[in-house]
């Protein structure tokens, strides 16, 4: 028994590419054009939304603008870019640098460095660093600021830790450790702190302190170099009055080269953010009394 179609394999692609055709046709005739109406009501959705933009422009006085502030030349440019990928580096490193231009020419430069943040552990550098003069006049100048002197590059290297008091004996322990290779002296030193809330506002601090400082005297033709220590003890009391900002401190300080205790009051002053005024008044060991008032302010940025 043969089966056999009226069409023929011989017309089967031409009806495949009717049946294609047919297709593209019915799916192009279901796509209805926009109409004039809806193009209009787009139009005005548009416009709408530029209306409500904010018009960044608004109080700016064009006129006004200090373009002069784009004109950096590359150096500068390269110089920026460096501070900043030097201050990331440091950053990233956990090092903490400060300067501070001082008045005879040289710079006050401040290095520490987090070890632990357990007992808060940290170490660092204060330095001075002297401006090397480049002219004659520079020279002069410097040598008649200083006593004839050029002034010299010194610097100091310290560690310090924080860690936890004894119960209810103390609440905070801080020890320091200092040494100045220029100068052949070294400093330990360890200070108890305990704090107790009064009434209102008012807190009250109490503080001891044990340091141990060590001078080396340099040896001279005939005459051995020997190191001189001197111990000294101090306590103080420091009350609080947050609303005012005000802070009232007495202490007394005692140490090997003296046979007394000389004891010392004083007070400071919050005048507004980042202003203090205080004055002291001490006895010293030649038994005059020593007076200041002084003026601070402090920001870091």
């Amino acid at each position: 028994m043969e089966f056999s179609t009226g069409f023929g394999w011989t017309r089967l692609p031409v009806l495949a590419a009717a049946f294609i055709l047919g297709s593209v046709l019915t799916v192009s005739a279901q796509i209805i054009p926009p109409t004039a109406a809806a193009a209009d009501d787009a139009a005005e959705a548009a416009d709408a939304a530029d209306v409500n933009d904010p018009d960044v422009l608004k109080d700016i006085d064009v006129d006004k603008l200090d373009w002069a502030q784009l004109a950096i030349d590359a150096g500068t440019l390269n110089d920026i870019i460096a501070a900043k990928k030097r201050a990331q580096a440091a950053a990233k490193d956990g090092i903490d640098w400060s300067t501070n231009a001082n008045a005879n020419g040289s710079s006050a430069v401040k290095v520490k460095q987090s070890v632990s943040s357990f007992w808060d552990a940290r170490i660092g550098a204060d330095m001075t660093v002297a401006k090397e003069p480049t002219t004659m006049s520079e020279l002069l100048a410097e040598k008649a600021a200083n006593g004839g002197n050029l002034p010299q590059s010194s610097g100091s290297a310290w560690a310090a830790a924080t860690a936890p008091g004894a119960g209810s004996v103390w609440d905070k322990t801080a020890v320091e450790g200092r040494i100045d290779p220029g100068s052949e002296q070294s400093k330990i030193g360890a200070a108890l702190t305990k704090s107790v809330p009064l009434s209102g506002d008012m807190s009250l601090t109490l503080q001891n302190g044990y340091s141990v400082n060590q001078q080396g005297t340099t040896a001279l033709p005939g005459i051995a170099g020997r190191t001189i220590r001197n111990y000294e003890t101090d306590q103080s009391a420091k009350v609080e009055i947050t609303d005012t900002g005000t802070s009232i401190i007495a202490g007394q300080t005692l140490s090997t080269t003296d046979d007394k205790w000389l004891r010392n009051v004083g007070a400071e002053q919050k005048l507004f953010d980042n202003v203090t005024v205080s004055g002291s008044v001490g006895e010293t060991s030649q038994g005059t009394i020593n007076k200041s008032l002084t003026a601070g302010f402090k920001k870091s940025w």
